[in-house]
């Protein structure tokens, strides 16, 4: 019995045996298909947890024909979620045989290039369209000038342009459309030309001066259109900037009955000043404006730095700048040594009132009228605005702002 027992036992262990064998052959060949079939069908259907698969190559997963990619993608998920427990900080993963790319300190909107393709600064330098972009300037502009103006002024801007060297990038801007007009002038072939109807120079300023854009200029000059330069030579005037450290300064003005503020007024026997004495009332304080630190919106210079932060300070809507002279201390430290007014270099304010003129009547007031109030307006609003803004900072840190702190006229 026992013998019988053994014999029976082991007559049927070859049957087990090959059962086995046929099954997993089956069973891997079904794999196979499910294998081959699952990517496309289901995990493309499947929402798996970021926390689960951190990043599936789909590239892998286009390619049903293949049983390497579709086994090469399941290791990769699984490769992924082991690399998750082992180091959480490294986000990067393979994609299309690249590595993902994200550079917090790149500009924004730029984390996902490397650093070395990012251009984050430009500049108003005119290049050709053909040869080797890296011979298109024989020379670059170290300085930017601007004029906002209209062709009926041209005569007077034909002078002021041809004041400043060849290491001044020239740009027009034009408030009543007329552009090509100017090629009468040779220069105006070589300047930037920018139209839109009836706009003003800091309306103009705020949207095509951004700081990044102007970066490679050591000095912009933001001027009206209305100024007689007889006496006046640029090259000459930076040198007398850079000689007395100014970063925000305007050529002084031929006394005039038009002169309002005795801060621009010209003085014989300087090269620059920096303090004037005003009517009483309008200086609390010796070093703030209009005594110190101020220079008017007419024909203002800004180092590169200054401009910088007075592009931010710039209101969208308050196309006329008035107020913003009162401030323009805010954006240099110590400002009553950084701003001034140069003497040496003067010119003559012709109060032409063209850019005026481009108003609309109402209310039995002249265009120039409305346009006037439409200015004071908005001195009222920016002041408003800034003191605003600043009496709100000083309350965010439960603190009184500093004596020196004078609010904006």
């Amino acid at each position: 019995m026992t013998k019988r027992g053994t014999l029976g036992r082991s007559v049927r262990k070859p049957n087990e045996t090959m059962r086995i064998i046929i099954t997993t052959i089956i069973g891997a060949v079904f794999g196979f298909f499910v294998g081959v079939t699952f990517p496309m069908f289901v995990i493309t259907k499947f929402n798996f947890p970021s926390s689960f698969v951190p990043s599936i190559n789909l590239t892998y997963i286009q390619d049903k024909n293949s049983f390497l990619s579709t086994q090469t993608m399941l290791q990769d998920a699984w490769s992924s979620v082991r690399g998750q427990n082992t180091s959480s900080t490294d986000q990067s993963q393979n994609l299309n045989g690249t590595t993902k790319i994200w550079v917090p300190t790149n500009p924004r909107g730029a984390e996902r290039l490397p650093p070395g393709i990012v251009t984050s600064e430009s500049d108003l330098y005119l290049r050709r369209l053909w040869g080797n972009p890296n011979e298109d300037l024989t020379m670059k502009q170290k300085y930017l000038v601007t004029f906002t103006v209209g062709y009926k002024q041209k005569s007077n801007i034909d002078a002021a342009v041809k004041k400043f060297s060849d290491n001044f990038t020239v740009l027009l801007f034009h408030y009543d459309g007329q552009t090509t007009e100017w090629d009468e002038f040779e220069w105006s072939k070589r300047a930037i030309h920018v139209s839109a109807q009836k706009q003003t120079k800091w309306w103009y300023a705020k949207r095509f001066l951004h700081p990044d854009i102007v970066a490679l200029y050591d000095y912009i000059f933001i001027w009206d259109e209305d100024l007689g330069v007889e006496n006046f030579n640029a090259e000459e005037y930076i040198k007398l900037v850079r000689k007395h450290g100014l970063e925000i300064s305007q050529p002084a003005l031929q006394p005039s009955k038009n002169i309002i503020w005795n801060m621009t007024r010209r003085r014989d026997d300087q090269e620059v000043h920096k303090e004037a004495e005003e009517k009483p009332g309008y200086c609390t304080e010796p070093h703030v404006p209009p005594c110190a630190a101020f220079v008017e919106i007419m024909a203002p210079v800004f180092s590169r730095d200054a401009w910088r932060c007075v592009w931010h300070m710039i209101q969208n809507d308050l196309v006329h700048g008035w107020g913003i002279d009162f401030s323009l201390r805010r954006c240099v430290e110590p400002a009553h040594e950084k701003i001034g007014v140069v003497d040496a270099q003067w010119i003559v304010h012709e109060s032409i009132p063209t850019l005026a003129n481009q108003g609309e009547a109402a209310f039995w007031k002249k265009p120039g009228k409305m346009v006037r109030e439409r200015c004071l307006k908005e001195w009222a609003m920016f002041r408003d605005r800034m003191n605003a803004a600043e009496i709100k900072y000083y309350e965010d840190f439960c603190t009184d702002p500093p004596k020196s702190t004078n609010r904006s006229l």
